[in-house]
């Protein structure tokens, strides 16, 4: 059996990696730490991740081929600490999103256990172009 992919519609060329994206988007989909995403102005988006207990330099924040990663890693608490329960989770964490084409990082900020990541839309100019059509 052959599998059907979206990419090989004749309307949609160039458009192989779409696929591709949606299976990395979904690989992004564990449940920690929650998150919101905020439509902020005509182009602006906002991605708000709860990360209380973080500092800025337990975070990381990359970019990588149109993949927004964060991850966070807290160090160790002091060994001298002996908990009689933990319940507050102390784990290493990695949240990915996928951007579209034009969608740049504006700025991120920590404040209040909340990791927030600004996102801008650049609006792309309408280019109109003739091709000329040679003669052999």
């Amino acid at each position: 059996m052959t599998k059907i992919s979206l990419a090989t519609h004749p309307f949609l060329l160039g458009f192989d990696q779409l696929e591709r994206l949606a299976e990395r988007a979904a690989k992004g989909a564990e449940g920690y730490p929650p998150y919101n995403i905020e439509h902020q102005g005509q182009n602006g988006f906002r991605i708000t991740l709860a990360v209380a207990g973080f500092s800025d330099d337990d975070l990381s924040i990359t970019l990588e081929d149109r993949q927004l990663v964060i991850r966070g890693r807290q160090t160790e608490p002091d060994e001298d600490r002996v908990f009689l329960h933990r319940g507050i989770a102390a784990r290493a964490f990695q949240r990915s999103f996928v951007l579209a084409d034009g969608v740049e990082v504006v700025n991120a900020g920590l404040e209040n256990g909340l990791l927030n990541i600004d996102l801008r839309r650049s609006v792309p100019n309408c280019i109109v172009q003739t091709i000329p059509i040679s003669r052999k």
